[in-house]
């Protein structure tokens, strides 16, 4: 049962108005060295709206993967707060935050984390048994999703019987099974070909529009990352000012607004 609460009155909530589905105030993250803390995020101010489909690039060791943790609640920040739906998620109860990630949040990693011996199937039903659903009811929409990504031939075969590419839609597949609102994607063809990356990258840009996704990427790829709405560039821990807006048509690469 989905134990999120309605959503909190005006004077529970931040009393900014914002459409935004996401926001980060101040937001930082260091983490503890024998030096002493070491800074990666240095005070993040961004929104996200909902349906837009956002790459944060940057170089290695820049915080992109840390913001993506934090915003998705996988991680709680140094200081700052990241909002969501006018609301801190400083303030949800543990049992809240797990039901946040569970049933609004979707993610996909760079390395899949599919069980090898588990089938396809099986490795997609999982965040849905996690929730308590019955075996039967999950493995049908886990089937369902298996097809939306290609894979219903491939759907009883264990993972490691599975190339890379068809790894990650079977992890795409297992993000989405839940029916979020939120997906999360930290380089999610930075293990793959050339070839297989744009097969991945254009399987995500169709399901963020066929399901009405808000979208938020971790890429080094430049040319994929220019083909979303928009791209944040982190530096130094900090969103840098010459990130470009973009309109991309469906399907289609970006044109620069």
């Amino acid at each position: 049962m989905n134990t999120l609460p309605e959503p909190p009155s005006d004077s529970a909530a931040d009393a900014r108005p914002s459409a935004a589905l996401l926001r980060t105030e101040n937001l930082r993250k260091s983490y503890a060295a024998v030096s002493g803390p070491l800074p990666v995020l240095n005070g993040i101010d961004v929104e996200i709206v909902p349906g837009e489909m956002v790459a944060v690039v940057g170089p290695s060791g820049c915080g992109k993967s840390t913001l993506l943790h934090l915003l998705a609640a996988l991680d709680t920040p140094t200081s700052g707060t990241v909002y969501f739906e006018r609301e801190a998620l400083s303030a949800f109860s543990g049992q809240r935050l797990a039901d946040f990630r569970n049933r609004r949040i979707g993610f996909v990693w760079q390395r899949h984390h599919l069980l090898a011996d588990f089938t396809a199937e099986e490795n997609a039903a999982f965040p849905l048994l996690l929730r308590g659903v019955s075996m039967g009811e999950a493995l049908r929409t886990a089937a369902e999703g298996l097809d939306r990504v290609g894979l219903s031939e491939r759907r009883r075969h264990r993972a490691a019987e599975l190339s890379g590419g068809e790894q990650q839609r079977v992890a795409i597949a297992r993000a989405l099974a839940g029916q979020p609102s939120l997906l999360f994607a930290d380089e999610p063809t930075g293990d793959l070909d050339e070839d297989t990356a744009e097969s991945v990258f254009a399987l995500l840009r169709r399901l963020h529009q066929e399901r009405r996704l808000t979208s938020i990427l971790a890429t080094h790829n430049t040319g994929l990352a220019k083909r979303c709405d928009r791209v944040l560039r982190l530096e130094h821990g900090r969103i840098q000012p010459q990130a470009v807006a973009r309109n991309v048509a469906p399907g289609g690469e970006g044109t620069a607004r």
